[in-house]
């Protein structure tokens, strides 16, 4: 299971490797031990491009999600078929968010990458209520599977 990392910014210190380490914990714990994830952490000015390209929305947001799965066309070769997509994070939008829930920056990347991921996976907080609550409570269950194994860890 390839995680694939990139770092556009430079003001923020965050830890690359837990981050990439979690991202593995969080596939496995999701059911796809074997996909293969892109992470990119881009800046503020980035992620508003990113946004408004792709989603009509002339803002920042903190977390951008980009299925291939639901992309490939059916029956077409595939270079990388476990390739389950990219996680695009604005890590200066996640510092602010982390600041004001009281939280150090690893945790809120951490929180974004899951949200990111189970946008990946179909899960849309935007489509319904009833669906909104069922991928607040995945991400609930992941953050405490993840915070058992961190425990284990130290």
């Amino acid at each position: 299971m390839p995680v694939h990392m990139q770092s556009q910014v430079r003001r923020f210190m965050f830890d690359q490797v837990y981050l990439k380490h979690s991202a593995r914990t969080i596939l496995a714990d999701i059911g796809e031990p074997a996909a293969e994830l892109g992470i990119l952490l881009v800046g503020n000015q980035r992620m508003r491009s990113l946004n408004r390209r792709y989603r009509g929305k002339n803002r920042t947001t903190d977390v951008l999600a980009f299925a291939v799965r639901e992309a490939m066309v059916p029956h077409a070769p595939c270079l990388t078929p476990n390739m389950l997509g990219d996680v695009v994070i604005a890590v200066p939008e996640a510092a602010r968010q982390a600041k004001q829930g009281q939280r150090s920056l690893n945790e809120e990347l951490m929180v974004l990458l899951i949200h990111g991921i189970l946008h990946l996976c179909g899960y849309d907080h935007e489509g319904s209520e009833k669906e909104a609550r069922r991928m607040r409570r995945r991400e609930r269950m992941i953050l405490r599977s993840l915070a058992r194994l961190l425990k284990r860890a130290n």
